[in-house]
């Protein structure tokens, strides 16, 4: 299966897929009785005419599973896009199914670590930019703190404590892993929102692999729906 590798630790594996380019099509002509075998250029322009017109339905007979390992940080940024949509039962991106390991079950081994520290943004105060000069300096700070707590917390299991417990004392950076199926329509959702220029750059370095798949997936309908939808 496809799989891109993210971060020091990271990555996004295409566990299963529902459909091909010619699903939304097929879906959107079964109106009048027609199915196609081969993609053409007048598939082409009907799935320009449905992504334009925002005829969101056939698109969602694609479908994704995803096998999804990235910090917590991370994970919680993303799962917004999933519970977000629970205030509405008629939101067009309600095509969600998530399911992740539990630090209950499983121990916690793997946590991030920066390659750069970046400076808080002047002008923006959730978002950062460019580097600060003292690296060395955050590193062994970072470093001196990750051991003190890994170790504290390998601790607190030698002495019985439920695992449910110990993890409270993790940090955000501590590994996670996920399945996310997802239709196609929220797929591009998040793809859209999160490889901008004002997202966290860790979650964007996802969005942008998550896009990558998506174009070897699906290469004709995500080409045209970038061409309509954002211009990417």
């Amino acid at each position: 299966m496809l799989k891109k590798e993210i971060l020091d630790k990271g990555f996004i594996e295409v566990v299963d897929k529902l459909g091909s380019d010619l699903t939304v099509v097929n879906s959107a002509r079964v109106s009048f009785g027609k199915r196609k075998t081969e993609f053409d250029d007048s598939d082409r322009k009907l799935v320009k005419f449905l992504a334009k017109h925002k005829h969101w339905s056939p698109f969602r007979h694609l479908v994704v599973q995803f096998h999804i390992k990235a910090p917590e940080f991370v994970m919680r940024q993303w799962y917004k896009h999933v519970v977000g949509i629970e205030t509405s039962s008629s939101y067009a991106t309600k095509d969600h199914a998530w399911n992740e390991i539990s630090g209950r079950y499983v121990p916690v081994t793997d946590y991030y670590s920066p390659s750069n520290w970046r400076r808080q943004s002047d002008n923006n105060k959730q978002a950062s930019e460019g580097s600060i000069e003292e690296q060395g300096d955050a590193d062994k700070i970072f470093n001196d703190a990750m051991k003190s707590i890994t170790e504290h917390y390998e601790q607190l299991l030698s002495l019985g404590v439920a695992k449910e417990q110990a993890r409270l004392i993790l940090p955000l950076n501590q590994y996670t892993e996920v399945y996310w199926t997802a239709s196609f329509q929220a797929i591009m959702n998040f793809i859209e929102l999160r490889d901008e220029a004002t997202a966290q750059w860790e979650i964007r370095q996802y969005a942008i692999a998550l896009k990558e798949l998506m174009m070897e997936i699906y290469p004709e309908t995500v080409k045209i729906w970038f061409e309509v939808n954002s211009g990417k």
